[in-house]
């Protein structure tokens, strides 16, 4: 039988807080309550631009998944979805307004395939948000919708 030989080295511990304390939870800026925090596009009379824009249509539904995943607790299980779904529910508008600057037809399709996929994620995650926190469950489902219109959408254009 074999004996592991002692060391005479210190070994570094990798917990680099201190111990006893804690990280703070990150804090959203209050300034995303309001519906349009950054809109550069000027408005007639206070009215919002065309309800048939997509490109306003995915912001404001980017903001709605924000304010959305701030009410949900924090755990474990419910960050990572958080992470997951702003991210997915995001990009979705933000790959939109890449596909707008498409140089070529091909690039334009890409773009709007990822459009599509991200569409689809957001879906898939938001049905997972429901599953995690039922008392959130009615708000995810209206998202869900709204996430649905816009795979609808995007996925008609890519086939066009």
């Amino acid at each position: 039988m074999k004996h592991q030989a002692p060391t005479s080295k210190l070994q570094r511990s990798t917990n680099l807080q201190a111990p006893g304390r804690r990280r703070r939870a990150f804090k959203y800026r209050s300034s995303l309550d309001s519906p349009a925090v950054a809109n550069e596009t000027p408005t007639t009379n206070g009215e919002p631009r065309h309800p048939f824009d997509l490109e306003e249509r995915t912001a404001r539904f980017g903001e709605a998944i924000i304010r959305f995943c701030r009410k949900i607790p924090r755990a474990p299980a419910n960050d990572r979805l958080v992470c997951q779904l702003v991210g997915c529910g995001t990009s979705v508008g933000a790959n939109y307004c890449e596909a707008n600057e498409g140089v070529s037809k091909k690039d334009f399709r890409n773009v709007i395939g990822r459009c599509v996929k991200e569409a689809k994620e957001t879906k898939f995650f938001l049905r997972m948000m429901a599953a995690a926190e039922p008392k959130h469950a009615e708000e995810a489902r209206g998202l869900f919708r709204e996430a649905k219109e816009l795979h609808l959408i995007f996925a008609s254009i890519y086939r066009k």
